[in-house]
């Protein structure tokens, strides 16, 4: 088949098309060489602050900006401590001297200071106060029976007196002479019976003084209340407890102490007590026990504390002071305590190092280390409660603010 010029031209040129579709893809171009530098004073492109922000990005970090100490030497008192409970110096029970009398009046209350002799309850008084007169009424009528006896023994001295006169004479005779001077014996006796009948009635008349006495309840001694087991209107046995008192207000703190540590303590050592509820105070060691507890191996030693510095019951915490002696010590602020250890942090070229250590005594916001530290090893002063072992720190100079 013969074509045509003109199409022959038209198929040769679809022909061109199909193989350059049918070609691959030319490779990629190659990424452009990075930028110069930029000079001095001209700013940086985008990826020169990418490249830096990376580079700072990899710098570690520190945990803690802190300040160190180090150890230093202080003297430190050498304390003994001790607990025990604070009770009176001596109590006194005041109780009814009279029994089956009923209360009627109570004067003192629970905390209440007395002196000695002062009315603290009074007693029914009604019956003493009937045996009283009857006993003043024996006492009159035996007074009387001894003056009467006493008369008719001067009567009976003076016939008598006369009989031995005239024993002599005749005048009398025998038997009449011997009933002058028996009567004058049996006079005689009977003033000694009446004399004895006074002084019993004059006893009842004092016993009866003495029961009305006893229906007033004085102190026994100057002090404080410190119970009141009494009601008004309680018929009481004598012998009841009516009262308590804190005799003269003293008190004293009753330390128990192991038997081991007895040799350091004196009579008229001081000691500072720390009661439960309110303030230190200071005491003196009155005496140590005399005996040892067989079941604890503690001794109790008895301190002598100031009036009303602390409550009897009580429990108190005490130091005795046995003079000071230097020690290594640290602020309390660089212990750290964990598990039950104590731990400081050592600083060593920018790092921390946790050190176990043991301490001992405590003076102000210093404390003793005894084991586990040098005296010129650099510490963290405060926040290792904050770090770990081996934590990055930054360490700035002491009362730097910034």
């Amino acid at each position: 088949m013969t074509r045509s010029p003109r199409a022959a031209a038209a198929f040769a040129s679809a022909v061109l098309v199909l193989a350059a579709c049918s070609r691959p893809a030319d490779p990629p171009a190659p990424a452009p060489a990075p930028a110069p530098a930029s000079p001095a004073g001209t700013s940086s492109t985008p990826s020169a602050a990418a490249a830096r922000g990376a580079a700072t990005a990899g710098t570690p970090r520190p945990a803690l900006v802190v300040t160190t100490v180090r150890p230093a030497r202080a003297e430190i008192a050498d304390a003994l401590v001790a607990h025990g409970s604070v009770a009176a110096w001596q109590e006194a029970l005041v109780g009814a001297e009279i029994g089956g009398l009923r209360i009627v009046e109570l004067r003192a209350d629970v905390g209440q200071t007395v002196r000695a002799g002062d009315l603290l309850a009074v007693l029914q008084d009604d019956t003493v106060r009937v045996e009283l007169a009857a006993a003043q009424a024996a006492q009159a009528e035996a007074q009387a029976g001894l003056s009467e006896a006493r008369a008719a023994a001067a009567e009976a001295r003076a016939n008598a007196e006369r009989a031995r006169q005239v024993e002599s004479t005749g005048a009398l005779s025998a038997q009449q002479v011997a009933q002058f001077l028996t009567a004058e014996q049996t006079a005689q006796a009977r003033v000694e019976l009446a004399e004895a009948r006074v002084t019993a009635a004059r006893a009842q008349l004092d016993s009866a003084a003495l029961r009305l006495r006893q229906t007033r309840v004085r102190a026994p001694d100057g002090g404080i209340v410190s119970a009141r087991p009494a009601t008004v209107g309680a018929v009481v046995p004598a012998g009841q407890e009516l009262f308590r008192l804190v005799l003269r207000g003293r008190i004293e703190w009753r330390a128990e102490l192991p038997s081991s540590e007895l040799d350091r303590v004196r009579p008229g050592q001081r000691v500072v007590v720390r009661p439960a509820a309110g303030e230190p105070t200071a005491g003196t060691v009155r005496m140590l026990g005399p005996v040892v507890d067989a079941q604890t191996r503690n001794a109790r030693v008895y301190v002598d504390l100031p009036a009303g510095s602390a409550r009897p019951g009580m429990f108190a915490q005490g130091e005795f002071e046995l003079g000071s002696s230097p020690a290594l010590t640290v602020p309390q602020s660089a212990v750290v305590l964990r598990d039950g250890f104590a731990y400081v942090f050592r600083v060593e070229a920018g790092r921390v190092v946790q050190q176990k250590v043991r301490t001992g005594r405590r003076a102000g916001d210093r404390i003793e280390v005894l084991e586990g530290l040098g005296p010129d090893t650099p510490l963290v002063e405060r926040g290792g409660g904050f770090l770990n072992d081996g934590d990055l720190v930054q360490v700035t100079p002491a009362g730097d603010t910034k």
